[in-house]
């Protein structure tokens, strides 16, 4: 069985829609939505510098923006058996999945962007990786210092999130057995109590969705479990930015539902790079460029045999 993943914020790197861009429609596309969340995504994700699109409600619409066009490329869903977004790339997932629309996707996200700024811009914060290590330790450690494990991705990685005190203790005092602390590309603790200014503004937001049920395995990264319902999906999408991702329970459950292969959506890397290390033997295709969709087929195609 195929899974398609989307990855989260900090995977961005500057100029990474521009050839995304040169595809039939695409740059039609991208102005289109652009136009409805107000924000020039074509300008952001081909011009901006790295600092510029470290925004937090810059970096998560491009990110959807960015999935949506890398998995229209892809062709039909038949190919796939499950779907799962990594933080925000939940919106893409949800998307792909025919929970809402595209426009819907994009708006959401945009709303989201901006009221996790501003939920950030209260305290200064900010998210780390620790690298390596024995998690109950890691997460007790952290407990210590007053963090969040805000991503819990497996593979012997968790992120930590909180003050930007806090994450400078922590890189001075690293836990027991970990190899390395690596500050990340993002602009505030995501998936912490810090955020819990943004839910109330997602309820509100959520409201203007029409969710249908998934027309595909549908996998939270809350819980890892699957969820059947496109009102249970929204709900877990609203609460989602102020609790963490069990990113290591997602890829337990890809094992159980036997998977064989696995797609990232641009910018792809992040997420096959954690499932080659916990899903050995699973072959994975990171979207990084359109250059990437022949390998993709491919690996479709051997499915499809």
């Amino acid at each position: 069985m195929l899974v398609l993943v989307a990855p989260g914020q900090g995977a961005q790197t500057p100029g990474f829609l521009t050839p995304w861009l040169g595809l039939p429609g695409a740059a039609d596309r991208v102005a289109a939505w652009s136009q409805a969340i107000g924000l020039d995504l074509a300008h952001y994700g081909t011009n901006a510098d790295a600092d510029e699109i470290r925004d937090t409600a810059v970096a998560q619409p491009l990110l959807v923006a960015a999935g949506l066009l890398a998995a229209s490329a892809l062709g039909s869903r038949a190919a796939f058996g499950a779907v799962a977004g990594h933080s925000v790339g939940e919106i893409t997932a949800a998307a792909y999945a025919g929970v809402i629309s595209e426009t819907e996707a994009l708006s959401f996200v945009r709303t989201r962007g901006l009221a996790m700024a501003d939920a950030a811009a209260v305290t200064a914060t900010g998210m780390a990786a620790v690298l390596g290590g024995d998690r109950d330790v890691v997460v007790a450690h952290l407990e210590k210092l007053g963090l969040t494990p805000a991503n819990i991705n497996g593979a012997g990685q968790v992120v930590a999130a909180g003050t930007m005190e806090q994450l400078d203790a922590l890189a001075q005092d690293k836990p027991e057995g970990s190899m390395k602390v690596v500050a990340l590309k993002v602009a505030g603790a995501f998936h912490t109590h810090h955020m819990a200014p943004a839910v109330a503004e997602l309820e509100t937001a959520a409201k203007a969705l029409d969710p249908a049920d998934p027309e595909l395995v549908y996998v939270s990264n809350k819980d890892g479990h699957v969820v059947t319902s496109g009102a249970d999906v929204v709900a877990r999408l609203v609460g989602q930015v102020a609790n963490p991702v069990r990113w290591d329970l997602c890829m337990e459950r890809f094992a159980e539902l036997g998977v064989t292969g696995i797609v990232e959506l641009s910018p792809g890397g992040t997420l096959t790079g954690l499932a080659k290390r916990a899903l050995k033997g699973v072959p994975g295709v990171a979207l990084k460029t359109p250059d990437d969709l022949e390998k993709a087929a491919a690996l479709i195609a051997g499915h499809a045999a």
